[in-house]
């Protein structure tokens, strides 16, 4: 029950108003994973901003499959296995940014797209955690079997050899 795995990895691409980021966007997380984002749209209305509700300002994908574990090893590498300790927060959650998608070994530049990056964000946990987001009779979580900074820290430096740097 201590065992530490990932529930889901999440790419995001935020594009704002501008609706041709947002196609190349679509592109290029259909082109790394095989499967088409949703896109994410605004609920409010920002006039400095030229924003407006239902504009579709960003993509988004959540992988809750096997193929989250290859992937997030490729994405791993695009950043020389090298992470920050602030990309950790107290929870479990891990998120960084990959600035250019040519850096993730096997991608090959695509004109169509032109040069991208986007955010990845990966959630840990332990068995159990089902106790507290249920229906019915939901339980807090007891705080050992939550999984912490340090823990998500050792967690990714024992599966895929990742440095933290301070």
């Amino acid at each position: 029950m201590r065992e530490i795995y990932i529930e889901k990895l999440t790419m995001n691409i935020g594009a704002g108003r501008d609706q041709d980021k947002l196609e190349k966007g679509v592109k290029l997380i259909e082109y790394l994973t095989g499967i088409p984002p949703v896109k994410t749209k605004t609920s409010k209305r920002i006039p400095n901003w030229g924003v407006r509700p239902g504009l579709p300002i960003g993509c988004k994908l959540t992988l809750r499959d096997s193929k989250k574990k290859e992937l997030l090893k490729k994405f791993v590498e695009a950043k020389d296995n090298v992470l920050k300790s602030s990309q950790f927060d107290e929870n479990g959650n891990i998120s960084f940014g990959i600035h250019e998608y040519i850096n993730i070994p096997g991608a090959k530049y695509h004109p169509e797209i032109g040069i991208m990056g986007f955010q990845i964000s990966i959630t840990l946990t332990r068995p159990g955690r089902r106790v507290s987001s249920r229906k019915l009779k939901s339980k807090s979580l007891p705080q050992k079997q939550r999984v912490s900074k340090k823990d998500a820290m050792d967690f990714m430096k024992k599966e895929y050899n990742v440095e933290i740097v301070d």
